[in-house]
């Protein structure tokens, strides 16, 4: 699988391991870099700044073989998220977006990711929603992680142009998470992944209702990464011609592997 990654990228910085220490990371980057671990291959686009934080994450992507080729650096900061962890508990305490904030597709970009790679991602945070409905015109079959914000202005700005809609949600299979995913599919993805952390994962097709656990992991350290883990299995898998269920299992594996070290990758 060839996986273009657009939109967000930042500096996961651990406010208190070791006194404060930086990883590269960002939902699209983490999943370009989980394909290659697959033995795919991916791309990032999109911005860093011309800060310190900028040369360690271009410099890191690039040491884990992610094609650079179209990263801008602008003037400014890298986007960094703020990390703590409480109690053994991996908390989000502050989000500062950076040069993610001017964050912009060119033409040339938007040829590059349709005609060289098999499928799109992007989340949340990349500021990339008007460009669905081009990428997804001329082709490509696009990918979009909504975090726990599935009815968020953005989310439903490409909910109609998205092939595969992936959301976290904390309640586990329930009636109320399947009326929810009835009414996100019915507004345009083909199909609606739930990820349920320590309760696997649950897609709905249109028509039926797909199941998957976890994978055991022997040595969890950090949760960081996993649902970027599991996005990255589950469209290399779809990718590869996997049934639903198949590719479900091949991420629910790779998000075990990411659960095994401190940072994203």
């Amino acid at each position: 699988m060839r996986l273009a990654a657009i939109g967000s990228n930042c500096i996961d910085f651990y406010k208190n391991l070791e006194g404060g220490k930086p990883f590269p990371g960002g939902g699209p980057v983490n999943m370009a870099v989980y394909t290659i671990r697959l033995g795919g291959s991916g791309s990032y686009i999109g911005p860093v700044g011309t800060d310190d934080y900028g040369k360690v994450q271009l410099e890191a992507m690039k040491a884990k073989g992610v094609d650079c080729s179209h990263v801008s650096v602008l003037e400014g900061k890298t986007a960094v998220t703020t990390v703590e962890l409480i109690n053994g508990d991996r908390k989000f305490t502050a989000y500062d977006q950076g040069v993610l904030a001017d964050f912009t597709l060119s033409d040339e970009e938007l040829r590059f990711i349709a005609e060289q790679h098999d499928v799109v991602v992007s989340d949340q945070w990349g500021k990339i929603a008007e460009y669905f409905p081009k990428l997804q015109k001329m082709g490509i079959p696009t990918a979009y992680d909504c975090s726990t914000r599935v009815s968020s202005p953005a989310a439903l700005s490409v909910m109609p142009h998205c092939d595969y809609l992936f959301f976290s949600a904390d309640d586990g299979d329930c009636r109320t998470l399947r009326e929810l995913m009835r009414i996100v599919h019915s507004m345009g993805p083909k199909l609606v992944i739930a990820m349920l952390g320590e309760e696997g994962s649950l897609c709905f097709d249109g028509k039926d209702f797909h199941k998957c656990g976890i994978v055991p992991c022997d040595n969890l350290v950090d949760t960081l990464g996993a649902g970027d883990s599991f996005i990255s299995g589950f469209l290399f898998g779809m990718t590869e011609g996997l049934s639903i269920e198949e590719a479900m299992h091949k991420g629910a594996a790779n998000a075990t592997e990411t659960l095994k070290y401190f940072g994203a990758w």
